[in-house]
């Protein structure tokens, strides 16, 4: 399969940044995407809405659902996923893009900080599988696929942000974990993690980095729609680096990316450069 065409995606936190990077890459498949995130009125600091997205995605030649949704809340998850089946009749991929971010020590994160990134990040990519999978697994190579990191016990990575290092890890098992359960059963359950920065608004939680020294969200769209067209039989439990997916589908000129190719890439965390 080489196409998206007519597939059904739920991708959560996809007003703006990666997650819509990889809703228009569908989209000029002609796929219907479920556009689930919480910006539903404009602000000035950070730009995009799921209405923006969701018209975003008609412009670029594909079927758009805006749903306001908080994935910390169960029944806002149950209810946004049953509107995409009433509305597109089904569900065929999971993207779980939504995630909080707080880089800081444990003596500067607050707890209600540290509470709103484990039910971002873990709890909240468990609701959403869970509450998808029961149409997953009636769908045609279904897939789930995770932003998060390969799991890492390395204290370098842990000591200066433990609350955040904690959550996004937790994305991480929870990906092992239903890989293991529901790969045996067709479901495709992968990460997707970039090798750079990638130039999104949470950059600005990053004191000193520069969105010159990464590449532009495409990248990652374009990772994902090369491993959301791969047969789900053959492709469960990876963790995958954005660059390497890229190369094996034999583009190996990634300049393009780069948001000021004069500036050299900096690696994302939990990858040494």
């Amino acid at each position: 399969m080489t196409t998206l065409a007519g597939k059904t995606l739920f991708i959560t936190g996809a007003s703006r940044g990666i997650g819509l990077a990889i809703a228009l890459r569908a989209a000029r498949d002609g796929a219907n995407v479920a556009i689930a995130a919480k910006s539903e009125v404009a602000n000035p600091k950070l730009p995009g809405t799921i209405h923006s997205a969701a018209q975003a995605v008609i412009d670029a030649g594909g079927r758009a659902l805006a749903l306001k949704c908080d994935i910390r809340e169960e029944e806002q998850v149950r209810a946004a996923v049953a509107a995409t089946v009433d509305m597109f009749g089904g569900i065929d991929i999971l993207v779980n893009n939504a995630s909080a971010i707080w880089l800081r020590g444990t003596l500067d994160t607050p707890m209600k900080r540290f509470d709103l990134m484990q039910q971002v990040n873990s709890r909240g990519s468990f609701l959403c599988a869970q509450a998808c999978l029961p149409h997953l697994l009636q769908a045609a190579n279904p897939h789930i696929l995770t932003l998060c990191p390969p799991p890492t016990l390395d204290p370098k990575w842990w000591g200066p942000h433990t609350g955040y290092t904690l959550a996004k890890m937790g994305m991480s098992f929870v990906t092992l974990g239903l890989a293991a359960e529901f790969g045996p059963q067709g479901v495709a359950v992968n990460a997707l993690w970039p090798r750079t920065l990638i130039a999104t608004d949470a950059l600005h939680m990053i004191p000193g980095v520069d969105a010159g020294n990464g590449r532009s969200p495409a990248i990652m769209g374009d990772a994902a729609h090369a491993v959301l067209t791969r047969n789900a039989a053959e492709c469960n439990g990876q963790f995958l680096i954005d660059d390497d997916v890229l190369r094996a589908t034999g583009i190996t000129d990634l300049s393009h990316y780069a948001v000021d190719p004069s500036k050299p890439l900096l690696p994302d965390l939990y990858l040494d450069a």
